[in-house]
């Protein structure tokens, strides 16, 4: 369920963070960007409850490895969130877009790959 809620939240952080840099500035992109700030609690909830999860139910490398997904997952958010609000005020974040490309792949292949509660845990 937890897993279900994670991947949820993160897909519509994704997709309102795309709606943001379409809309670029205006009152419209404030309010998206104000509700993509409530997602991330929603995937730092969720993301914590399944961290919690490798802590009680799993040791060595899986754990190792799940603590870097949820540091990988939060360099994830804080690249969105940077590179939302410098488009929103015109500047440039190409060194935002280029972390970003690096977590979400780490995050990704972590998350979906390697872990046990990734996509092939829930079917």
């Amino acid at each position: 369920m937890t897993t279900h809620l994670h991947i949820t939240a993160w897909a519509l952080a994704l997709i309102l963070f795309l709606i943001i840099l379409i809309m670029g500035k205006g009152k419209g992109a404030k309010i998206l960007q104000m509700i993509l700030r409530l997602d991330y609690l929603l995937i730092l909830y969720s993301g914590g409850a399944l961290l919690s999860w490798y802590f009680k139910n799993v040791s060595g490398a899986i754990l190792g490895e799940a603590i870097v997904k949820g540091l990988a997952g939060l360099w994830v958010i804080i690249a969105l969130e940077m590179i939302s609000v410098k488009k929103t005020k015109g500047k440039p974040a190409k060194s935002w877009w280029i972390q970003l490309i690096i977590a979400l792949i780490i995050t990704l292949i972590l998350g979906f790959g390697r872990l046990p509660l990734g996509l092939h845990f829930m079917s």
